[in-house]
C-alpha cells in the first residue's frame, strides 16, 4: 500500500481564514507517501504567509495568476507525480488523520480506477448542517441526477492523461462534467468508500445568487448533453432535488 503515491492538489486564492485548517489536515495524515501540491492564484491577503509555514509538508508550491479554480486544478494535476490524484480546496479539510490510509488501501485492494466517499457540510463553528451520503454506484445513476461529492473524488493519474482534465468551458460545472465523463461516458471502474472523507464549509460561488444558479444549471445541462445522459432536461431537474435528502 505504501508503494502508492497520492498527490493532493489544493487550489487557493485569498483564503487566509480557512487555508491553515486545510493544510494542517494533510500534514497530519498518517499515510507517508503524500505529494501535496498547492496552487495559489496570487493571493493578496495573508494566505501565502500561512502556506509557507507548512513548507516542510508541501512538495510543490506555485503562486501566480490563473484563469480560475479549474485552471488551477489542471495546473496542479500537470505537476503531479502520484499514482492517485485528488483535490482538496482551501475551504475544505480531510475529516481525520487516516483518510489517505483508507484511500490507499482501497485502491490497493479493489483495483479500481476511481474512488469517492462521503462529505459533511459544516458551519464555521464545526456544526454539521448537511450530510452528503453518496451511496454505491451503478451505471445509469447519473441519468437520475446522482453525482458523488467532488472533494472526495480520487482517481488514477493515468485517467487525466487518457481522458483529459477539467474543461473551462463548463464553468462551475467543470467538476461535474469531469466525473460524468470519467464514470458515465467512459465507464471507468469505481469504488465507494463508505466513510466521511472531507469536511466542507458551507457556501459556493454557483449558489450565491439566482443569476449564478441559472448559469450553473445551463452548464449542468451542457455537460449532460455532451456525456450521453439519456434525458438531460429531466436529469437537470432531478440533480438539485436530490440535495434535499442531505438535510435529513
Amino acid at each position: 500500500m505504501q508503494n502508492l503515491k497520492i498527490s493532493v492538489v489544493t487550489v487557493v486564492y485569498n483564503a487566509q481564514n480557512t487555508i491553515e485548517k486545510c493544510l494542517d489536515s494533510v500534514a497530519r495524515q498518517k499515510f507517508n507517501n503524500i505529494e501535496h501540491i498547492v496552487i495559489d492564484g496570487g493571493s493578496t491577503d495573508d494566505t501565502v504567509h500561512i502556506i509557507k509555514k507548512y513548507s516542510n509538508n508541501i512538495q510543490v508550491f506555485v503562486s501566480e495568476p490563473d484563469e480560475g479554480i479549474y485552471d488551477a486544478m489542471n495546473k496542479g494535476i500537470r505537476l503531479a507525480t502520484g499514482d492517485i490524484i485528488g483535490t482538496l480546496n482551501a475551504d475544505d479539510y480531510l475529516a481525520n488523520d487516516e483518510v489517505l490510509i483508507d484511500i490507499a488501501a482501497a485502491f490497493a485492494s479493489q483495483e479500481t480506477d476511481v474512488l469517492y466517499g462521503d462529505l459533511d457540510f459544516i458551519e464555521p463553528d464545526g456544526n454539521i448542517v448537511r450530510k452528503w451520503r453518496s451511496g454505491g454506484y451503478k451505471y445509469g445513476k447519473f441519468n437520475w441526477g446522482w453525482m458523488p461529492p467532488h472533494p472526495t473524488f480520487y482517481c488514477k493519474r493515468t485517467l487525466f492523461e487518457r481522458l483529459g482534465g477539467y474543461r473551462l468551458d463548463y464553468g462551475s460545472a467543470a467538476d461535474y462534467e469531469l466525473m460524468l465523463r470519467f464514470l458515465h461516458a467512459n465507464k471507468m471502474s469505481v469504488f465507494y468508500l463508505q466513510k466521511v472523507i472531507v469536511k466542507m464549509y458551507v457556501g459556493g460561488v454557483s449558489n450565491k445568487n439566482l443569476i449564478n444558479r441559472v448559469k450553473a444549471l445551463r452548464f449542468d445541462l451542457k455537460a449532460m448533453r455532451n456525456n450521453d445522459i439519456l434525458f438531460p432536461f429531466i436529469t437537470v431537474v432531478y440533480k438539485p432535488l436530490r440535495k434535499i435528502l442531505q438535510f435529513f
